[in-house]
């Protein structure tokens, strides 16, 4: 779309850059809701996937389910980040977003092998186990994340 010419100095200038600036605001967006949508859908799969009700164990103050939680949140963000800051389409943020979901998921299944009884260990609000697996979920995470700069 052709502009035309600013007149009257850098006030005017400046009006043009921000209307410019606006027209990737459709692209923002979608690539937004499409974060937004692949971060709630996440933790609502993997409240589901694992043993421990995380949403009522943190409601009754348990500190290690918090912490737990919020670690694989931002394990699974952080390459979801890299993807949309290197994505060239929708397309390719929903594929990346989803290695980034199988990965973090994956990850968890891990710690619970290596944890034989991780859920009595969150439910027991057990601070230095769910610290350790929030740990390891957001270092995955940031591998995850790097490995997607393609």
């Amino acid at each position: 779309m052709l502009l035309p010419r600013p007149r009257g100095g850098r006030a005017t200038r400046g009006r043009f850059v921000i209307l410019s600036n606006l027209f990737n605001l459709p692209a923002f967006l979608a690539y937004l809701a499409l974060g937004i949508g692949y971060f709630v859908a996440f933790i609502v799969a993997y409240i589901a996937i694992t043993p421990q009700r995380e949403i009522a164990l943190i409601r009754d103050g348990n500190i290690a389910a918090a912490i737990s939680l919020g670690g694989a949140a931002v394990g699974f963000v952080l390459p979801l980040a890299s993807a949309i800051a290197h994505a060239v389409s929708l397309t390719d943020v929903a594929l990346w977003g989803l290695v980034a979901w199988v990965v973090q998921l994956l990850a968890h299944f891990v710690l619970r092998l290596v944890f034989h009884d991780l859920r009595g260990r969150i439910e027991a609000n057990t601070q230095s186990v769910a610290l350790f697996v929030a740990i390891i979920a957001i270092c995955i995470g940031t591998i995850n994340a790097a490995a997607m700069t393609y």
